[in-house]
This record gives C-alpha cells, sequence and structure tokens, in this order.
C-alpha cells in the first residue's frame, strides 16, 4: 500500500511512545485483504501486532474504491477470507485490549463519564483509554472523577 515505513521503525516508535508513557494507550489501525495478501503474509501481520507493544487494533477490512491503483491489482482476496481475517485480528484486538486493562487494575486514574446506560449503569473512559462502567450517579455526568480499576 505504498506505506514509507517498515516495522522496525514502526516497533522502534512505539516502543519510544511508551518508554516516555508507560500508561498510555496505543491503538493501530489496519487493513486486512488487500489485493496480493497472502496467507504467510496475514500470519507476519498477525506475529508482529500480536508482539507489538500496543493496546487494540482498529481493523478495516479492504474495499475496493473506484479510482484507486488498487482496484486494478490482481489477486484479489477472496470476501469471505477478508471477513475471516478481519475477526482473527478482531480477537487478537480484544486479547491485547483485556491484557492492557488488567495491568491497570488497582490503580486510581482519572475518567470521564459522558453518558447514561440503558441498565440504570454509565460508562466512561480513563485518561487511558481504559472503558469504566459504574452504576449510574447523575453528578458524574460530564465529569472526571477519580477512580480505582
Amino acid at each position: 500500500m505504498r506505506r514509507r515505513y517498515k516495522r522496525e521503525l514502526y516497533t522502534e516508535r512505539v516502543a519510544q511512545i511508551k518508554e516516555r508513557m508507560p500508561h498510555c494507550c496505543i491503538g493501530v489501525d489496519v487493513i486486512v485483504g488487500f489485493p496480493g495478501e497472502t496467507d504467510t503474509e496475514f500470519q507476519q501481520t498477525y506475529q508482529f501486532l500480536h508482539e507489538l507493544d500496543v493496546s487494540y487494533l482498529h481493523v478495516f477490512t479492504y474495499s475496493e474504491r473506484d479510482d484507486t491503483l488498487a482496484i486494478t491489482l490482481p489477486n484479489v482476496v477472496p470476501m469471505q477470507l477478508r471477513k475471516e481475517r478481519n475477526q482473527i485480528l478482531r480477537n487478537l484486538s480484544e486479547m491485547k485490549m483485556n491484557y492492557f486493562t488488567q495491568q491497570h487494575l488497582g490503580q486510581i486514574r482519572p475518567v470521564l463519564f459522558e453518558q447514561a446506560n440503558k441498565e440504570d449503569t454509565m460508562e466512561g473512559y480513563t485518561d487511558n483509554y481504559i472503558k469504566v462502567i459504574r452504576p449510574y450517579d447523575a453528578s458524574m455526568v460530564n465529569s472526571i472523577v477519580n477512580c480505582t480499576l
């Protein structure tokens, strides 16, 4: 996809960020099923992302767009295989986010609660993007509250 950076540079940058901000949440956008993506390449991508110290993945399935060079490329990945690869990376993302969250249990972090949920609960996110669900309390809506994770 004409990316001008290499895995090594990406890995190095993530490590630099984590060194300076050890509690930060890093998300990665990933496209699966680009024309020509082989099983081996997908497995390499999976392994790279599995080992990379990031917190979650935002996974997109490649879709054809008119007036792009990619639409003319050979070896189109079948849609069903694109969907399967997408699900595999979404599962990895969930595992990574669970691990990231577990690393912060017991900590006190600021949480912004923005709205109520349907079941008499409210949810918000910490300053490092960990989802927190609490019983609804009108005084906490649109407020930043310190919470123990």
